[in-house]
């Protein structure tokens, strides 16, 4: 196992995180000191199998190899030979430089990774079990690269198994992490708890499937479930065609709606942590408040099916509410009124 110094960690969890994590940087960067570390290296490593799998100059089959590949690292030995075969098939063909250097520096997680204490690695280690499976599954049920090729789900529990393997498995992650970590949650109802962070996780991998629609089905994969189209006389093909809006939005309410009760699990979640530890809470509190601006704009937008419409919360409005909660953290009271201002904006139409 090769050697990491500070400085390299540093920069690891500092630097290339930004430029891999877009908008959940800031998440990352508020949590308490003694989370950022593991989170954010599991965080990383998420990225790393998520191009592995996205690298679509490589053949399909040579992927899911590589997946295999990298999630045996976690269940035996490092193998840093296997890691020298993902970054010459992979890394080469990378547009984004920062994905270029994440799988450029995986000896250097890996280092990283054997630093920390059993029981992180062993929940990391799950972790990117439960997402590489899920990614292979993804490779297999979504065989296409364009919208002629298009492929769908089934019913609504693929549609569930797919958001947790993805997200919702981060919701368990981080709650055992937190739990671990945080003297101020060793009160916690671990079960209970979890169920409510799973939740959370699948609360924001809807938000981002019901705003990516348009580009999902440009690279061949309809993620709403082929029996719930079926029931407006609809086929994934249709929703092509930005016109028929008006045939499919009983099914996209329904799926915001599926998408709220998310929402206000997550919002259990946050109330459920102590006013004392507000860097924890303000971490949760963000995306849910991003998030139900973005169902607000998504339920009123007669455009969610335009390729050439990208909808997305202003900036501005991004800003004032990071600095609101910062002050208003710690109060129950205030957080709860602007959570149902936001969740009632989101159910609204006008």
């Amino acid at each position: 196992m090769p050697r990491v110094t500070q400085k390299e960690r540093d920069q690891l969890i500092g630097p290339l995180l930004r430029d891999v994590s877009r908008s959940f940087y800031l998440t990352l960067r508020v949590l308490p000191a003694v989370l950022r570390p593991a989170i954010s290296l599991g965080y990383l490593l998420a990225r790393a199998s998520d191009t592995i799998a996205d690298t679509k100059v490589v053949p399909r089959d040579k992927r899911r190899a590589h997946l295999v590949r990298f999630r045996q690292q976690f269940e035996h030995r490092y193998d840093a030979s296997e890691m020298a075969i993902i970054r010459s098939d992979l890394a080469q063909h990378q547009s984004l430089p920062a994905e270029k250097l994440l799988l450029e520096r995986l000896d250097d997680c890996f280092a990283m990774l054997a630093l920390l204490p059993e029981d992180d690695r062993r929940r990391i280690g799950e972790l990117l079990g439960v997402i590489t499976h899920g990614q292979e599954n993804d490779l297999v049920q979504f065989p296409g690269e364009s919208e002629k090729e298009l492929a769908a789900f089934e019913t609504d529990q693929q549609l569930d198994e797919y958001t947790y393997a993805v997200a919702g498995c981060v919701g368990k992650f981080w709650t055992e992490m937190c739990v671990a970590h945080l003297r101020a949650l060793r009160g916690w109802d671990l079960a209970e708890v979890t169920a409510l962070g799973i939740r959370f996780g699948k609360a924001l991998q809807l938000t981002n499937i019901l705003r990516d629609i348009p580009k999902d089905l440009r690279i061949a994969r309809c993620y709403v479930p082929r029996q719930r189209l079926a029931e407006a006389g609809l086929k994934p093909e249709d929703l092509l065609a930005p016109e028929v809006m008006g045939r499919f939005r009983p099914v996209y309410d329904r799926h915001l709606d599926l998408t709220l009760d998310h929402y206000d699990a997550a919002w259990r979640y946050t109330l459920a942590i102590p006013r004392s530890c507000g860097r924890l809470r303000l971490a949760c509190l963000w995306p849910i408040f991003i998030g139900l601006k973005t169902l607000a704009l998504l339920r009123r937008s007669e455009d969610v099916l335009d390729p050439d419409k990208r909808i997305m919360v202003a900036q501005g409005d991004v800003n004032r509410m990071l600095a609101g909660s910062v002050i208003f953290c710690r109060s129950n009271t205030v957080l709860d009124a602007w959570f149902r201002k936001l969740r009632d904006e989101a159910v609204r139409k006008e």
